[in-house]
């Protein structure tokens, strides 16, 4: 069956951002994803999986290493296991982007611990 946005209901995550899960297998998932501007994701990473992240439409910041990625349309980066991301939208637009991982990012996701 053909996947897309509508005939995939979508899942609200953070403040206002949507995703909708296109693929999910435990050895690839994918995401279309779609996030406002000024919407971030809660830094983290992923113990197992690799991800690569790959922009629609308008624009996407990914931080990764302690440096900032400017992803525009038709751009990517690859995300490897262990890597702490963080995935904002600091644009004055709407962006769309696909999410893709092996294995699953479902289960696999651990936050630094915080310093006191």
């Amino acid at each position: 069956m053909k996947k897309s946005m509508s005939n995939v209901a979508p899942r609200g995550w953070g403040d206002a951002c949507n995703t909708w899960e296109l693929l999910s297998g435990q050895d690839l998932v994918v995401f279309h994803e779609r996030m406002p501007p000024a919407t971030a994701e809660v830094e983290h990473y992923h113990n197992k999986a690799r991800q690569f992240f790959f922009v629609l439409k308008g624009e996407l910041t990914i931080r990764t290493m302690g440096s900032d990625h400017v992803l525009r349309e038709h751009e990517g980066l690859e995300v490897p296991p262990g890597e702490l991301h963080l995935v904002r939208n600091l644009s004055d637009e709407t962006t769309e982007f696909l999410a893709i991982a092996h294995p699953s990012t479902i289960g696999d996701r651990s936050f630094p611990e915080r310093e006191s």
